[in-house]
């Protein structure tokens, strides 16, 4: 990139006057901007920000975050997804807290070495927090410097994601390290926009776009599909007896490995054969609305019932009124629309 150096400036000067105000940029503090960029993977800014504060008032230092109660981690990131995220959060600051006397490395090499921080999150950290040259690419930024440059290199490939890493840190500006990091990012989520037209229209740095020049800036970047997902059917149910919802708690390998759900059984299962292994003696059943909820790789099609148990045996399920599991539980997304329509039965 020969005109490089035109690119950073512009960028940085544009991101200077046009950066959003997210909570997680008011300050430098290290464990505030680890916390925020782990967050924001796979989730949208604006969905984070009120996450983000819940959790920094619970855990406002990583001692406090190490020596948390899960349960109470699991509630915070509830709606969040990847529940790994916020265990190995939780392990990394354990980490920190015995290797690190409480404050996190300013060492990228450090930073890797810890629990669920990978080479992104490690770039973003060491850029923004502590002006190390280093960068930190994620989608946003491979769709940026695909169209800057006109790249057709495949970014599902890890090879072309290490040569921008590579490529990027040798164009870090001493000094603004954090602020090129930051305004790649922003040039991606606000202007340069996947899934339709980008805005080049107020690009800080369309004169030296080769996608743009070429006409050409939709075929960029250059994407290997995924493969499809796969389809999981299942029966799911809302169990209530006397006022009583049954939770149980998942295994701990797997999919929503250890978190508390709706009790539920593959689709194949007859309904009365899964509720006598359960130890639902009596109850009456009623159909509610079947359900889709995709995962990255999996997609559950849902079929759901309402259960008025009349008599059941001890089955090792929890039976909690709805109150106490909306505030003490964290129920994954999956089962979020199903407990809704449960609970509006439970009340007719």
């Amino acid at each position: 990139m020969n005109d490089f150096h035109d690119i950073v400036s512009k960028l940085i000067v544009w991101y200077e006057k046009n950066a959003r105000d997210l909570p997680w940029r008011r300050t430098k503090n290290p464990y505030h901007i680890w916390l925020s960029e782990i967050m924001l993977q796979q989730t949208r800014v604006e969905a984070v920000k009120p996450y983000f504060q819940r959790f920094i008032q619970v855990c406002p230092t990583i001692e406090s975050l190490a020596s948390a109660e899960e349960e109470t981690l699991l509630k915070l990131w509830e709606g969040l997804g990847y529940y790994s995220r916020v265990r190995n959060l939780q392990k990394a600051a354990q980490t920190v807290v015995e290797e690190h006397g409480g404050n996190l490395p300013a060492d990228y090499h450090e930073l890797r070495k810890l629990k669920g921080i990978g080479p992104y999150t490690a770039g973003a950290i060491a850029s923004i927090a502590f002006s190390l040259p280093y960068a930190a690419v994620d989608g946003n930024v491979l769709r940026v410097m695909s169209r800057l440059t006109a790249d057709a290199r495949d970014i599902a490939l890890a090879s072309t994601k290490k040569a921008w890493e590579e490529e990027i840190t040798s164009l870090m500006p001493k000094g603004q390290e954090g602020a090129f990091t930051q305004a790649l990012m922003e040039l991606g989520a606000t202007v340069c926009l996947p899934n339709g037209m980008p805005k080049c229209e107020v690009c800080p740095v369309r004169e030296h776009c080769l996608g743009y020049k070429k006409n050409a800036v939709l075929q960029y970047p250059v994407k290997s599909p995924k493969k499809p997902r796969t389809k999981e059917f299942l029966s799911v149910f809302f169990l209530a007896y006397n006022g009583k919802i049954a939770i149980s708690k998942r295994g701990e390998k797997g999919l929503l490995s250890g978190l508390w759900q709706l009790p539920n059984c593959s689709r194949e299962k007859a309904l009365p054969v899964a509720l006598n292994e359960w130890g639902i003696i009596t109850g009456e059943i009623k159909n509610m609305t079947s359900r889709k909820h995709i995962f990255t790789h999996i997609e559950w099609h849902m079929d759901c019932y309402f259960v008025d148990v009349k008599e059941y045996e001890n089955n090792g399920f929890l039976w909690l009124d709805k109150e106490t599991v909306e505030k003490e539980y964290a129920l994954p997304s999956a089962f979020k629309k199903v407990w809704e329509e449960g609970g509006s039965l439970l009340e007719e």
